[in-house]
């Protein structure tokens, strides 16, 4: 059975961190485009970042750039997200997501989503 796992979601105030782990079982990550994406309360959902297993290239978005760090541990098979100097706006479901293809990834049209963790940035 494919799945994908999120966990490390929680409440945290501004400017702390968190780390968010999505782990896969049923199929193996470094034969796939893996990401993050979040959506907000009454927001459409966005792309956070993204790592191509093709040629280890990560992606962000701008409002994370420097902030957020996307990795993949194959041993483990678990892709994670570090979250630095969060900030409230941060505050969403985030989901991982897996596809074969860079582009479906990104696009938002994944053949694999976590069921999501939430993140809230409050004091």
């Amino acid at each position: 059975q494919v799945q994908l796992v999120e966990s490390g979601g929680g409440l945290v105030q501004p400017g702390g961190s968190l780390r968010l782990s999505c782990a896969a079982s049923g199929f193996t990550l470094d034969d796939y485009e893996v990401g993050w994406f979040r959506q907000a309360p009454g927001k459409e959902r966005e792309g956070v970042s993204y790592f191509s297993s093709s040629d280890g290239g990560q992606y962000y978005e701008d409002s994370v750039k420097g902030r957020f760090t996307i990795s993949v541990d194959n041993a483990k098979n678990t892709v994670f997200l570090q979250m630095n100097s969060l900030k409230p706006e941060d505050t969403a479901v985030y989901y991982c997501a897996a596809d074969w293809s860079l582009g479906d990834l990104v696009g938002g049209n994944p053949d694999y989503w976590g069921q999501g963790t939430q993140v809230t940035v409050s004091s």
